[in-house]
C-alpha cells in the first residue's frame, strides 16, 4: 500500500513544480492595457477582419492594427499594448480583456483531478495485487 501512495504523491508534487503549463493552462502578459479610438473600423462579414486604432502611450500617440470588428468609428476600446514599440508603423494589440489559454480557477481542478486518477489507479494496483489466487476445485461427479 505504501508504494501505490509514494508513487501518487510523488507525480502529484511533480506536476506542480512543472507548473500551470502541464496541465495546458498558460497565463501570457499581453502587454499595457491602454485606452484607443477605432480610426478605421472593420465589418464582421469578412475574414480576417482588422481595425486600425490610434493610442497614445509614454506621450507618443501610435497607430495599431486590432484583430477585430463591429467597432465604431471614434469607439473606445482598451487595448494590450506591446511593451516594445516600433518608432514608426503600426503595431499589432490585442482587446486587454481577452488572452488566450484557460482562467486560473482550472488549475487547482486540474490537480484535484489528477490527485484523483492517482488515488484510483493506487487502490485498483492494491486491490488487484492483495486477492489471493486460489485455484477452483475441480468438480468430480
Amino acid at each position: 500500500m505504501a508504494l501505490p501512495a509514494a508513487a501518487g504523491a510523488l507525480i502529484v508534487l511533480l506536476a506542480w513544480l512543472a507548473g500551470p503549463g502541464l496541465l495546458g493552462i498558460g497565463h501570457d502578459v499581453l502587454g499595457a492595457p491602454v485606452q484607443a479610438e477605432v480610426t478605421k473600423p472593420a465589418p464582421c462579414g469578412q475574414a480576417d477582419a482588422k481595425e486600425t486604432v490610434r493610442f497614445t502611450t509614454a506621450g507618443k500617440v501610435h497607430e495599431g492594427t486590432l484583430d477585430g470588428c463591429g467597432h465604431g468609428k471614434g469607439e473606445r476600446v482598451e487595448v494590450a499594448v506591446p511593451e516594445a514599440l516600433p518608432d514608426q508603423g503600426a503595431v499589432a494589440v490585442t482587446v486587454a480583456d481577452t488572452s488566450m489559454g484557460a482562467a486560473d480557477a482550472r488549475r487547482p481542478l486540474g490537480l484535484a483531478l489528477l490527485v484523483f486518477a492517482c488515488f484510483s489507479g493506487g487502490m485498483f494496483a492494491y486491490l488487484w495485487l492483495s486477492i489471493p489466487l486460489r485455484p477452483k476445485a475441480a468438480k468430480v461427479s
